[in-house]
């Protein structure tokens, strides 16, 4: 064991945190303290990003009109996409996709503009920055389980379509619909394995050595 290891409790209470996290989509309401937010933010802030470029930008939506406007973004997409689905259409308009109007916090993540002008890190693969921002969702995803509370990422909505409703500035590129907020219990599992959409696979099955496709 490394010297710099946490000990066994801090250790077990990392990986319950990552064994116990869900992408959540059923809430209470309630509220969640200023103190907290603002710990939960900090925890995003403190994600690794290529270059230190610090991609993420986060707008929390404290109007209700806002909020349903948003919501109805969401819906439009939820539509769009039940069509490309083809057969499982009326499969997937049951299920619940957002909890926008039940939680207690709505925050957008989203890409900053003017991102091209970091190289270190993007110069082959541009597509870091978002990496980084995705990092930051993580981050905030633990720390509220953590905490208790619930949080979905919705990415069902038009990127220019919200951007134009959140007043962003061209280049900077909405990525997530964060809902959050305490909720009445955790999934056993993933929601989309409970309603029987899909299966997680196993870790094997995603794990390679030295070549693509070699166990």
């Amino acid at each position: 064991m490394s010297e710099q290891a946490f000990s066994a409790d801090e250790r077990a209470a990392v990986y319950r945190a990552i064994a116990e996290r869900r992408d959540m989509r059923h809430f209470i309401g309630g509220k969640v303290a200023p103190e907290l937010l603002a710990r939960l933010l900090q925890a995003a802030h403190q994600a690794p990003s290529v270059g230190l470029m610090q991609p993420w930008r986060f707008i929390r939506i404290t109007d209700r009109g806002l909020r349903q406007r948003i919501q109805a973004v969401v819906e439009q997409e939820r539509v769009r996409t039940a069509e490309a689905l083809g057969e499982r259409a009326d499969d997937f308009m049951k299920l619940k996709v957002e909890g926008i109007s039940d939680c207690a916090e709505v925050l957008v993540a989203a890409l900053m503009d003017k991102r091209e002008g970091h190289i270190f890190g993007r110069r082959t693969l541009p597509e870091m920055d978002l990496a980084s921002l995705s990092c930051a969702i993580q981050n905030l995803w633990l720390a509220a389980r953590a905490e208790g509370l619930g949080m979905g990422w919705v990415s069902l909505f038009e990127p220019q379509a919200l951007a134009d409703l959140l007043g962003m500035p061209e280049g900077a590129k909405p990525l997530a619909v964060l809902c959050l907020g305490p909720v009445a219990a955790f999934y056993p599992a993933p929601m989309l394995e409970l309603e029987g959409w899909t299966k997680a696979r196993p870790l094997d099955d995603m794990l390679y050595e030295n070549q693509w496709g070699e166990r």
